[in-house]
């Protein structure tokens, strides 16, 4: 009997206890499910929201991408080699291809690499040419690719954030860019104008070579002439005020005034019966300072100067006058005929041309 009694009471669970246990489980089970709940929300939301965030930006690249074809395409559609335009400049990498500005700067870059990539052919050409002439012609070329190699840095250097009025472009800027411009493209012209007096093989040779220079710097001259209407048309403010005078903008107001003067004040002068400093030019412009950061006056009296006169581009900041067109004569008697190029006759330049506007440093 014990036994049986023994036997019922084993396991047996009170009642409150057992209450108890079943709260408690429901609890567990309740904590478990809102969990559970919980996560799935987070899961679903973050799934959600990284595929909202692919959208959007590759709907924002979508965006950049074509902002900056259409800037690329409003840029190139001026130029004559529109191919050339838009292929080079779709190829560099920049984080602001959509600006106007920014992409008429990256033209001049590309302008400048492929003319300063040919400034080794003439030498190249030399040492096969046989003729006198026709190594002297590619003696100019290698002048003329100097010069316009300066022109189109000094184009670059007044598109940079700070020089002059500042970033924006003006009339002011771009009347002295589309100058520099200009006689880059008439230097690589006269080259070839040189070459193809004398030899008809080395012109097409040069001319081969020359090809993408030519082509870049044309592209920048016609982005030039029209940069402005573009900017207007991307709604990007113009600066139109124009200096007194229309003088350059690296002209300081102290050169303004300088050269409104009617008789500067000379730092030497130049009469060939010796009542000057010199007697002729050429010796004057030896005597001017290299690499001068002051505006350095000559003056030539009335006389006829046979000579041949030339300014290297060390020779910064020079100003010549004479006593008028029909008093100061310099003539000279260099021609084609007796073995000397089309570009050497000239009696007075300078070489290369760009230095005789370098700005005055003081």
């Amino acid at each position: 009997m014990d036994s049986i009694n023994s036997f019922k009471g084993y396991g047996k669970v009170n009642e409150a206890e057992e209450l108890a246990f079943r709260k408690k489980t429901r609890r567990r089970v309740t904590i478990i499910t809102i969990s559970i709940v919980l996560l799935a929300i987070i899961v679903v939301g973050a799934v959600i929201g990284t595929v909202i965030h692919k959208r959007n930006k590759s709907s924002n690249q979508d965006n950049t991408s074509t902002s900056s074809a259409d800037s690329i395409q409003a840029i190139c559609s001026v130029t004559q080699y529109k191919e050339s335009c838009s292929s080079s400049l779709a190829a560099i990498q920049s984080s602001d291809k959509r600006d106007p500005e920014e992409l008429f700067r990256l033209s001049l870059k590309i302008a400048m690499n492929e003319l300063s990539n040919i400034s080794t052919v003439p030498d190249s050409l030399a040492a096969r040419a046989n003729d006198a002439r026709v190594r002297a012609a590619l003696n100019d070329c290698k002048v003329l690719f100097d010069s316009a190699i300066g022109q189109l840095n000094d184009s670059l250097s007044l598109m940079q954030p700070g020089s002059g009025e500042g970033k924006i472009l003006s009339n002011t800027k771009l009347e002295d860019i589309r100058t520099w411009l200009s006689s880059a493209v008439t230097d690589q012209e006269t080259c070839l104008d040189g070459l193809s007096q004398i030899s008809v093989d080395f012109t097409q040779e040069m001319q081969k070579a020359m090809k993408n220079s030519t082509v870049f710097a044309s592209n920048c001259l016609a982005i030039a002439t029209k940069i402005l209407s573009i900017l207007e048309k991307f709604n990007i403010p113009i600066h139109r005020k124009l200096l007194a005078m229309d003088f350059p903008i690296w002209v300081s107001a102290k050169d303004r005034k300088l050269l409104q003067e009617t008789n500067p004040t000379p730092n030497v002068i130049v009469d060939p019966n010796g009542g000057g400093d010199f007697k002729t030019i050429a010796e004057a412009v030896a005597s001017v300072p290299k690499k001068n950061t002051k505006r350095y006056v000559i003056y030539v009296k009335q006389g006829i100067y046979k000579e041949k006169v030339e300014l290297d581009k060390s020779m910064w900041n020079v100003m010549m006058y004479g006593d008028g067109k029909n008093k100061t004569i310099v003539t000279g008697r260099l021609n084609f005929r007796d073995g000397t190029p089309t570009f050497s006759t000239a009696t007075f330049g300078k070489l290369p041309f760009y230095q005789l506007t370098q700005p005055a440093q003081g």
